[in-house]
């Protein structure tokens, strides 16, 4: 059903498309001229967001819809927060990287564009702001879906922290329930446990759904097999065709679990690649839409984030055009092995991040469905 849904052409899409177009490359055009001033940026921005109300308002607003097995409806698309305003301590590249905006900033640009779908975590240090820009936006609050994570510190710490954690986070984003909570990492030892403090709270009215995220099939085989009540609903993944892990995906499809994809325009560094260019210019279309639309085509949540509103709106413009199936099955065929590999290393890395086990493999799981 949400693949129809998504690929139905409106009247006024096909009003807007090149139109769209249009906006889209001048606006990257302008970027490229005047890439070091701030005040043209904010310009540019601020026309872009202009240029592009009647799109805001009845396209992106009213995106698809995934229904997830419990019966929510979950926004197709959504506006990722991480390092939006603050940058974590044991994050990747982060003495090298500084916020170029709030994220109190960042989440109002991206509910004034359009995005109803707010992407969160604890982890992520900014839901006070993010909170804020949602308090007001002037939406009403069964308008916006907000999801958060709980980090690995707290899951290890047990399930008085969890609901203290859960507080924390209903407090920070001004909110008395969230629309769906995560643990954001297998931690060995106290993921299950962990999951199953989830449960009470769901049972409590605090979420309308539970899920995960970045869950190999081993660690929800684990957690299934511990006689949960409250079946997953959703698993939060890297996806993108750099790093299309077929096998998983199927697995959890299987299970009726949506994918939530993070990373889905690779943080921008595949827009050069010359095939992906090669795909754009054939549906007149920039890199970014052409991996977003391959996320959406296949069925993902796509979790796109920019500080700047043109490239909001920008990666926004996926619901209007398919991609022809000779180029969906090019762009499947983009994962290596070395990619399969970094993955791993990544997760053996991070299910332990943070906590007293940091830097140690004390029960990672060594073998796992990594494709």
């Amino acid at each position: 059903n949400f693949l129809v849904v998504s690929s139905v052409r409106t009247s006024s899409y096909r009003l807007l498309h090149h139109r769209e177009t249009a906006i889209g490359l001048r606006n990257s055009l302008i970027r490229r001229k005047y890439p070091g001033s701030a005040a043209s940026k904010t310009k540019v921005a601020m026309s872009s967001l202009n240029d592009m109300n009647t799109f805001n308002k009845n396209d992106l607003t009213h995106c698809p819809k995934i229904t997830l097995k419990n019966g929510l409806h979950h926004p197709a698309i959504g506006f990722g927060t991480y390092k939006l305003g603050f940058i974590p301590a044991s994050a990747s590249s982060a003495a090298s990287s500084s916020p170029s905006i709030t994220a109190e900033e960042a989440v109002s640009n991206a509910i004034k564009c359009g995005y109803r779908f707010i992407e969160c975590a604890q982890f992520y240090g900014n839901e006070q702001q993010v909170g804020k820009a949602i308090a007001e936006c002037g939406i009403p609050r069964e308008e916006i879906f907000i999801c958060s994570k709980v980090w690995t510190t707290v899951i290890e710490q047990g399930a008085d922290a969890i609901r203290a954690q859960v507080e924390e986070t209903l407090s920070d984003l001004r909110t008395d329930y969230l629309d769906l909570y995560l643990i954001h990492w297998p931690v060995p030892g106290h993921h299950v446990q962990a999951y199953k403090t989830l449960e009470e709270l769901y049972a409590q009215g605090k979420f309308k759904a539970i899920g995960l995220s970045n869950y190999a099939v081993e660690d929800y085989q684990e957690l299934k097999d511990s006689n949960i009540s409250v079946p997953p609903v959703v698993n939060q993944i890297e996806i993108n065709p750099f790093l299309y892990r077929k096998n998983t995906i199927d697995f959890f499809k299987k299970e009726g679990i949506v994918l939530q994809s993070y990373r889905s325009l690779r943080d921008g560094k595949a827009f050069n690649h010359p095939t992906l260019v090669k795909i754009g210019s054939k549906y007149k279309r920039t890199p970014a839409q052409i991996l977003g639309r391959w996320c959406v085509q296949k069925g993902f949540v796509y979790v796109p984030k920019s500080a700047h509103i043109d490239r909001m709106i920008e990666n926004a413009q996926v619901f209007d055009f398919c991609l022809q199936e000779e180029d969906m099955e090019e762009l499947d065929k983009w994962t290596t092995p070395e990619a399969l590999n970094t993955f791993l290393e990544l997760y053996r890395k991070c299910v332990n991040r943070d906590t007293s086990k940091d830097g140690t493999l004390d029960g990672v799981k060594m073998q796992i469905t990594v494709d």
